[in-house]
């Protein structure tokens, strides 16, 4: 979209939340780590979403870390623990919704939980979703835990209104949100045909705010919105037993119950 901005063949944007360091740093220390990207152009122009691309960067890193933890047995909390030993403001948020969701206590009968981390825009954000499922094909979102570090809190209230709102996005992309192509144009032209989520389906949405003083001021409109997706399938998995590797959920009949 910006060729101009490209560094070295590379387009910067690309690795948010997967940096070394900075606004946009990845939270784990793996020793002998790559991350690239092949980079293509599609045949319409592409634009910016709120988010951006730690939206899906975000599924990426958090439903791969689980897979990580289910291939070696260990619950998916502890393995990110273990690799978050020197990440202190990444594991803080995380702590802080696994504790307030009873991670080491058993769900009630028929929830199932999933827990996803990130950080982008200078902020530090965590969430665990509790779910249910119905044939494998319908989930209930009973429940979002939310934490953020984003340095400081002017209006707390506006930032649970912000984390909330960020779930709309998050869960709508996640089980709605596809643009198709076809003759050169996208299809969806409205809300008929380019579905969200209606207020019967949202989660309650129990935000953590928990800023530590860190410079530069973190953002939090967009970050939150990155774990939405990751903590609901790694929730789902929970429940099922099964991985879900491309969204919209729609694709494979799977609906809010």
């Amino acid at each position: 979209m910006l060729p101009a901005r490209l560094d070295n063949g590379r387009d910067p944007l690309t690795f948010q939340g997967l940096n070394p360091k900075g606004d946009m740093a990845f939270g784990y220390s793996i020793p002998n780590l790559l991350i690239d990207h092949s980079m293509r152009n599609p045949p319409v122009p592409p634009g910016f979403w709120r988010g951006v691309n730690i939206n899906q960067n975000a599924i990426y890193v958090e439903c791969f870390m689980d897979e990580l933890a289910h291939a070696v047995g260990q619950d998916p909390l502890e393995f990110r623990r273990k690799l978050m030993t020197d990440k202190p403001m990444h594991l803080a948020v995380l702590n802080a919704v696994a504790e307030k969701a009873e991670w080491g206590k058993p769900a009630p009968q028929g929830i199932y939980r999933g827990l996803a981390h990130f950080m982008s825009f200078g902020s530090y954000v965590a969430a665990v979703a509790e779910i249910s499922v119905e044939r494998e094909t319908k989930i209930k979102i009973h429940r979002i835990i939310a934490a953020t570090d984003p340095g400081y809190a002017v209006n707390p209230a506006q930032i649970e209104r912000q984390v909330s709102g960020s779930f709309v996005y998050g869960l709508s992309a996640l089980f709605y949100g596809e643009c198709t192509i076809r003759g050169g144009r996208v299809e969806q032209e409205n809300f008929d045909t380019y579905n969200s989520m209606r207020i019967a389906e949202m989660p309650k949405v129990e935000t953590i705010i928990m800023p530590t003083g860190h410079t530069p001021w973190g953002g939090v409109g967009e970050p939150t919105i990155c774990v939405a997706a990751p903590a609901v399938l790694n929730a789902y998995f929970n429940a099922t037993g099964k991985r879900i590797r491309s969204i919209p959920l729609k694709n494979h009949g799977i609906s809010f119950a």
